[in-house]
């Protein structure tokens, strides 16, 4: 990890699981850093992945993960056919867009995750064949699976952008730090 996760006050369980998510955020934020959406949308690999996809689905991800456990709908629900579209950008969609989009998805996590009585408060798990029948969770394991989910893409941002130009995290944080690249 290249980037320090700050320490919470003692017992603030919420505080830490934000920060630790908000830490992977950033891995994927700075991945884009300095670069065109050209460079952004590329697939530098055999995989179909792009920065900026990944950067539309850890986004979207986070809200429909954020609707579950509001027990709202998803107002960006994807299906089976447009799946695929969650991992590219779209006519008329951009980086900027994607990022302030996904702002606003991490403030209103946020204020969710602060808002909520307790971190054992549970919600249901849709109908999947992947989770267990008539499952929930809590929201602890929401934002551990945040942690998890972004983090795993996080990495995918790494190669692939390193792929691009070479640049690796540390210099992303430092381009970051020092307020280059956007």
């Amino acid at each position: 990890m290249v980037t320090h996760v700050p320490a919470e006050a003692q017992g603030d369980e919420r505080g830490a699981l934000l920060n630790f998510v908000e830490a992977q955020r950033g891995a994927i934020r700075r991945s884009v850093l300095g670069l065109t959406e050209e460079q952004a949308a590329s697939r530098p690999s055999a995989s179909e992945l792009s920065l900026s996809g990944l950067l539309k689905h850890v986004a979207e991800a986070e809200l429909n993960w954020l609707r579950m456990a509001q027990q709202q709908p998803n107002e960006r629900q994807r299906t089976e056919q447009t799946w695929s579209d969650s991992f590219r950008l779209m006519d008329g969609e951009s980086v900027p867009e994607t990022l302030a989009f996904w702002e606003s998805v991490a403030k209103e996590t946020e204020e969710f995750i602060r808002s909520v009585p307790s971190l054992d408060d549970t919600f249901p798990l849709p109908e999947a064949p992947w989770f267990p029948k008539e499952g929930s969770v809590s929201m602890r394991w929401l934002m551990l699976h945040l942690v998890e989910e972004i983090g795993r893409h996080a990495g995918h941002a790494d190669i692939i952008r390193e792929s691009l130009d070479g640049k690796d995290a540390y210099e992303l944080v430092a381009l970051e730090r020092d307020g280059a690249g956007s």
